[in-house]
């Protein structure tokens, strides 16, 4: 099962449904179109969307700035903008993004 993935001419978008008050920061895997991210943060006050940037940063060796949430900020689904520059560097992440959905058979 795969999930929304676009790229485009400086980055990729990819769609994540948000579980907030969890007991720890985890990618699940893939529910329907979406890679499906849990985080210990509540949904008030833009706190679970600032963890979900910062969770995802790490998750991918990213600077957090290269991160924007486009679509759903009051929402679980979202589409994540990822912004970089060079080739090389955006296939690296959609092989850490596939890797961490449990997509593919080794380590990110």
């Amino acid at each position: 099962m795969a999930f929304y993935l676009k790229k485009h001419a400086d980055g990729i978008s990819f769609k994540i449904r948000v579980q907030p008050r969890s007991r720890k920061n985890m990618v699940v895997g893939v529910l329907d179109d979406a890679l499906k991210i849990k985080l210990t943060a509540p949904p008030v006050d833009g706190a679970a969307n600032a963890l979900c940037v910062k969770f995802l940063a790490k998750q991918l060796n990213v600077p957090k700035s290269s991160l924007s949430i486009v679509s759903g900020e009051t929402g679980r689904i979202k589409i994540i903008r990822l912004t970089l520059s060079k080739e090389r560097d955006l296939n690296e992440v959609i092989r850490q993004l596939n890797s961490l959905a449990g997509l593919t058979k080794g380590k990110a």
